[in-house]
């Protein structure tokens, strides 16, 4: 059983990334912390399957709220980013999610997801997870 993080200190990460501007880059807590910034880390399963993309763009639709809170909002699955990319690319129509205002970062390790304890090893994705992490 994954133990309690509600008031614990949120586990450090970098991971690669699908950055706004469709390049690859890094994302980290450590980078938010250093910027006084609030993290909204959010685990999916995995990329183009039917339920998330409607979380994942609702999320990139509302970015001026987060940045409003001084929120850096970061998506995570155990992608990889090219395959993020692929589905960033994809339009809204097409089961894709077009542009998005925030990174998506690939746990290929499962590093992050078993840390934050997200992970289903048999099946080698993550669990939907929310983690909103104060500065």
């Amino acid at each position: 059983m994954v133990e309690r993080m509600v008031g614990k200190q949120a586990p450090r990460f970098e991971m690669e990334a699908v950055m706004t501007n469709k390049e690859f880059g890094k994302v980290s807590l450590e980078e938010n912390m250093k910027n006084d910034k609030w993290t909204v880390l959010f685990f999916y399963p995995m990329d183009f399957t039917f339920v998330c993309p409607t979380e994942i763009t609702a999320l990139s639709d509302r970015f001026e709220e987060f940045d409003d809170l001084d929120a850096e909002v970061i998506g995570v699955s155990t992608d990889t980013i090219h395959t993020h990319l692929a589905w960033i690319n994809t339009d809204r129509n097409d089961n894709g999610l077009g542009d998005l205002n925030y990174a998506l970062a690939a746990d290929t390790n499962h590093k992050v997801s078993k840390e934050y304890g997200v992970f289903i090893e048999d099946e080698g994705v993550a669990l939907r997870g929310l983690f909103i992490i104060n500065p």
